[in-house]
């Protein structure tokens, strides 16, 4: 009889796929403990050992799914301070405690202040001091360790951050211009998790780009993956906006926008959460070109992006943006087609990130365009005698 009902609901009790199961942790809360000072030995001055610390360290190949492995539930201690004793006057300091995180991690305290932030590798954030070893100021009395509750969240941090819809084509695009085996299939919500690649170029530079799951209308307010994906925003340099030239639909309950109704859309999503994304450089790529039809829809965005602000009164005011994001370019593609199209929309991201670069460090000088300068100056001067 078992046997037979085992049977019968086998399906019913069929465990998900190895990807639906693997989640994505880009946020982690902790309970840590500084060590406790040890004690001093008035009769000698003996002095206690200082409690050891926590911190986190930066590591390029960490993860928060190990921490939160390793510490689910748990107080993470650091090592107490040894006491003063007759043989010994100077304690030894308690052991410090290092998590390894990800680049890109924020660390918060409960009342929300921010400890500090991992940016580059071997970055250092102490999350929770040691109390000092007993000493004449304090009477001889080791002091206990701070105590914490924190949360380490992650956000992704990549040259260019991928904007747009389920199924426009972000994880294709990854594909053809980086090394990246993102998830590929014709419908939505491919992608459920973050993926980074890396674009390699001829002379060997390197620029991230990170695909981020498909915003659905109501992300800001957390409707779909929402702040899931919206926070990973904040970090990159550059927005590439992607638009299926056909436009898109959820699914029948949703209207039927289309590619400018799209791009807008993903605007005012971008707004809503944080206004300050709109001042970063963008650019929009329209995908799916090699359809029929698609020249023409490509031409009218390009059209009406030249003169936005006089049509925005024609859409609806739903989907309406207060103000409407500055592409530095508009261009056509086909992620899976036309590889002319991503090697020329490869070599306009490398520009725009280094017109990016130029505008927010004027004081570092390209040594290619100094060597470039001084060999015109050359050249028009002619050899000078000395």
């Amino acid at each position: 009889m078992v046997l037979i009902l085992r049977t019968l609901f086998a399906k019913e009790f069929k465990k998900p796929r190895n990807y639906l199961r693997s989640k994505f942790i880009d946020s982690v809360r902790l309970h840590v403990k500084g060590g406790t000072g040890g004690t001093g030995l008035p009769k000698f001055g003996g002095l206690g050992g200082q409690g050891g610390c926590i911190y986190c360290v930066g590591k390029e190949d960490a993860n928060l799914k190990n921490i939160m492995t390793k510490h689910r539930g748990k107080t993470i201690t650091a090592g107490h301070g040894e006491d003063s004793r007759k043989t010994k006057i100077v304690g030894n300091p308690g052991t410090d405690v290092k998590l390894e995180v990800p680049l890109g991690v924020t660390v918060y305290r409960e009342d929300g202040k921010v400890l500090g932030s991992i940016d580059n590798e071997d970055d250092t954030v102490i999350i929770a001091r040691g109390g000092p070893g007993g000493t004449p100021q304090n009477n001889f009395l080791g002091h206990f360790g701070q105590t914490h509750h924190i949360r380490l969240d992650l956000k992704l941090i990549a040259d260019i951050g991928l904007v747009g819809f389920p199924n426009a084509g972000k994880s294709s695009l990854l594909k053809a211009i980086s090394r990246a085996k993102p998830r590929i299939a014709d419908y939505p919500f491919t992608t459920i998790k973050p993926n980074k690649g890396v674009m390699i170029y001829s002379d060997k530079r390197q620029i991230s780009i990170a695909d981020l799951p498909g915003l659905i209308e109501g992300a800001h307010v957390n409707v779909g993956l929402g702040h899931m994906f919206l926070k990973h925003v904040e970090r990159t340099k550059l927005l590439l906006f992607i638009a299926d030239v056909k436009g898109f639909q959820l699914n029948p309950k949703y209207p039927k926008r289309s590619c400018l109704e799209t791009v807008l859309l993903l605007n005012q999503e971008l707004e809503l959460y944080n206004p300050e994304l709109l001042e970063k450089p963008a650019v929009l790529a329209v995908n799916k070109m090699d359809l029929e039809g698609a020249e023409q829809t490509f031409n009218e965005i390009k059209e009406a992006y030249r003169n936005i602000e006089h049509i925005l009164h024609k859409i609806p005011e739903e989907i309406r943006p207060e103000k409407c994001i500055s592409f530095e370019d508009i261009i056509g593609i086909s992620a899976l087609n036309d590889k002319e199209s991503i090697e020329k929309l490869k070599l306009l991201l490398r520009k725009r990130l280094d017109d990016f670069a130029d505008e927010n460090n004027p004081d570092i000088v390209d040594s290619s365009k100094l060597f470039r300068k001084h060999t015109a100056m050359v050249r028009e001067q002619g050899p000078q005698l000395t």
